[in-house]
C-alpha cells in the first residue's frame, strides 16, 4: 500500500467513524503533511529519530510548546490507528510524553432522539429493512461503525441471543443483541439479503451493499445523518454517536461501568470512564431544570 493509502483510509476513519468535523480533519492533515516537509519521509515509514528531529525544527523555529503538543497528539492518534490495523508493528510514539489535554465529552442523543430518528426510518424503499436493522444495532449494541460493516453471518448468535463482533486488533466479544434489532436483522435477512448476490469476498458478511459488497462507512454514515435530519436533529450526529448514547444510557439506568467497558470491547476502563462524566453532566443539567430553588414564588 502506497503512503498516501494509508492517509486516506486514516482520514476517512476519522471522518467516517470518528465523526470528526472538516476542519478538525484538515488540522490533522496540514500536521501529517508538515511532518511530511520537514523529515522528508512520510509518518508511517519513520521512526523516533525522524519524530525527535521533527520536535526539534519546531522548537528552533519558535514554535509554542502548545503546537508542539498538538502535533504529537496528532501524531499519536495516527500511529495508534496504524497500529490498530496492522500497518506497523512498532508505534514509536510511545517513546514520547502524551501531551496533557482536557477530554472532550462527546456529542450523545437522548433516548427520546435516538427513538425519533428509529422512527423516521421509512419503510418503504428498496433497502429499508437493511437501513433500519443497521441503525438498531448501532444503539442496541453499541457497535463502532466498521463492526457493522464486518458483521459475518458464521458469528451470528440471534436464536441465544447474541452476537460476536470483531473488533479492534482482531479482537472478539460476545454483545447481547435486543429484540428490536433482532426483529429487523432477521426481516433483512429473510427477505431482503437473498436479493443480491454477494460478491465472492462478502458472502459471509451480514450487511450487503446494492453491488453485492460490504457497505462503507461512509454510506452508514450518510445514512444515518439523512435520518437525523428528518427526525428534526440539530445535534452534528456520527455513526459514532450511537454508540456513545448506547453507553450513556447504560450507565444513566445504572449499569456497572466493567460491565460497559466489556460491551464496548475498550482494552482500559479508562476510555469507558467518560461515559460517567457525561451522566454526571446529564444529572446536573436535571438537578439544574428541577431544583426547588429555581421555582418561581
Amino acid at each position: 500500500m502506497k503512503d498516501n493509502d494509508f492517509t486516506s483510509d486514516y482520514f476517512e476513519y476519522l471522518q467516517f467513524e470518528r465523526g470528526l468535523s472538516k476542519n478538525t480533519i484538515v488540522a490533522y492533515q496540514r500536521d501529517l503533511q508538515k511532518f511530511h516537509d520537514v523529515c522528508k519521509k512520510s509518518p508511517i515509514e519513520s521512526g523516533p529519530e525522524e519524530i525527535s528531529a521533527l520536535l526539534s525544527n519546531m522548537h528552533k523555529t519558535g514554535q509554542s510548546a502548545r503546537s508542539q503538543s498538538r502535533m504529537l497528539s496528532s501524531l499519536r492518534g495516527f500511529y495508534n490507528w496504524a497500529q490498530e490495523e496492522k500497518h506497523i508493528t512498532q508505534n514509536p510514539i510511545v517513546l514520547f510524553e502524551n501531551p496533557r489535554q482536557n477530554r472532550t465529552i462527546p456529542v450523545v442523543l437522548s433516548e427520546k432522539e435516538v427513538q425519533r430518528i428509529l422512527d423516521v426510518i421509512p419503510m418503504n424503499e428498496q433497502f429499508s429493512t437493511r437501513d433500519k436493522a443497521i441503525i438498531e444495532l448501532l444503539y442496541a449494541c453499541g457497535l463502532r461503525v466498521s463492526e457493522a460493516c464486518e458483521l459475518k453471518l458464521s458469528l451470528l448468535r440471534i436464536n441465544d441471543g447474541y452476537i460476536i463482533v470483531t473488533g479492534k486488533g482482531n479482537k472478539q466479544r460476545l454483545v447481547p443483541i435486543h429484540k428490536e434489532a433482532i426483529k429487523y436483522v432477521e426481516l433483512y435477512l429473510a427477505h431482503e439479503r437473498p436479493n443480491t448476490k454477494p460478491k465472492s469476498n462478502s458472502s459471509d458478511t451480514v450487511f450487503l451493499s446494492n453491488r453485492g459488497g460490504s457497505l462503507s462507512r461512509q454510506s452508514i454514515f450518510m445514512k444515518l445523518k439523512r435520518f437525523a435530519v428528518m427526525a428534526g436533529i440539530k445535534k452534528n450526529i456520527s455513526p459514532h454517536t450511537m454508540r456513545h448514547s448506547f453507553a450513556t444510557h447504560l450507565i444513566e439506568r445504572g449499569a456497572d461501568l466493567r460491565v460497559v467497558q466489556q460491551l464496548l470491547g475498550h482494552e482500559s476502563i479508562t476510555t469507558t470512564e467518560i461515559y460517567t462524566h457525561i451522566s454526571a453532566k446529564h444529572l446536573g443539567d436535571k438537578i439544574a431544570e428541577f431544583h426547588p430553588l429555581n421555582k418561581q414564588n
